[in-house]
């Protein structure tokens, strides 16, 4: 059943000319459907500005994102089944899964919205989202595990299809990350963990909320991005730059607390102004019954910035539905 559905306007069908481009995706275990989904439109987006009306062959593979019977999760399912093969290939000439290779029919559309607008179907809006008003646990799957022992790291690199390595700055060595924790009703099955470096483990929210959990950890990779290109050879550091990406880290320098979290309430999870200066004492209680209910501390560590913010954010969702 599609999770999302997305509208596409049927444009321009100009002939294609030139050599075909190869465009490339590899949904990482971080990215869900929301954050997919826009992003392959970006590549085929930037693809048609960059070298317009040339044929486009989309090569799009799948981390991590398996079920408990070894087959894909409802977000990959849907990117294979749905969202490519009905909204995408229009805007490509073929289109390369792990299931299967697809030619589109018709002439390839090369009036490639620059922005892509993706609506849930009707009544069913809530239903992909975190209960705000129970503060249940939510693991990404659903399925039950009855596993009590901790998976190897090499069970949790086969599932996420890496190397022994972070999946937020490719460092080493790591460590197994719970994405719920077992205090907040977490499984050991090795699709509730990630694998992290001490330091990223260190920053990763302890929260009854998978789906976020992936959605911090897709942020940080954006956002520490540079550190993964610090021991590449400088030709790779230069195609690198070259591509648009940066190949050093961004000095945040040292942060207090409260402007950390609030650095992560504005970049994670888009708090505006307004957003601050409607701080109550109402939304102070609403959040620390959050922080007492849905959130927890690792090792006995401290609760941190990224458990705060995700902690801010739900208490204002919550007095926001009501």
């Amino acid at each position: 059943m599609p999770k999302k559905k997305a509208g596409r306007k049927s444009t321009h069908r100009q002939p294609t000319k030139g050599k075909p481009i190869a465009l490339y995706h590899d949904m990482a275990v971080y990215e869900n459907f929301e954050r997919c989904a826009p992003r392959i439109f970006a590549v085929i987006h930037k693809a048609q500005k960059m070298k317009p009306n040339t044929p486009r062959i989309l090569y799009f593979d799948v981390q991590g994102h398996r079920s408990s019977q070894n087959g894909y999760d409802r977000d990959s399912w849907e990117m294979i089944r749905h969202f490519l093969p009905e909204v995408a290939l229009p805007y490509l000439t073929e289109l390369h899964t792990p299931m299967y290779t697809a030619k589109n029919p018709q002439r390839q559309d090369n009036g490639v919205p620059a922005e892509m607008q993706i609506g849930y179907p009707e009544g069913e809006e809530n239903s992909f989202w975190y209960d705000i008003e129970s503060l249940p646990l939510r693991t990404r799957e659903v399925e039950g595990s009855s596993r009590k022992t901790y998976p190897t790291k090499q069970a949790i690199m086969d599932y996420l299809g890496i190397a022994e390595e972070c999946l937020i700055c490719w460092g080493s060595p790591v460590e197994r990350a719970h994405v719920v924790p077992a205090s907040l009703g977490g499984s050991m099955d090795g699709r509730n963990f990630a694998l992290l470096c001490v330091d990223h483990h260190k920053q990763a929210p302890d929260i009854a909320d998978a789906e976020a959990f992936w959605a911090w950890v897709d942020y940080a990779e954006l956002r520490d991005s540079g550190s993964k290109w610090l021991r590449a050879p400088e030709k790779v550091k230069l195609w690198v730059k070259a591509s648009g990406g940066r190949t050093e880290l961004i000095d945040r320098g040292e942060m207090e607390f409260l402007a950390a979290v609030q650095f992560e309430l504005r970049h994670l999870y888009g708090w505006a102004d307004e957003d601050f200066k409607a701080v109550s004492w109402e939304f102070i209680e609403e959040y620390h019954r959050v922080l007492d209910v849905a959130t927890g501390r690792h090792f006995a560590v401290e609760k941190k910035v990224s458990t705060h913010a995700w902690a801010y954010h739900v208490a204002r969702l919550r007095l926001a539905a009501r």
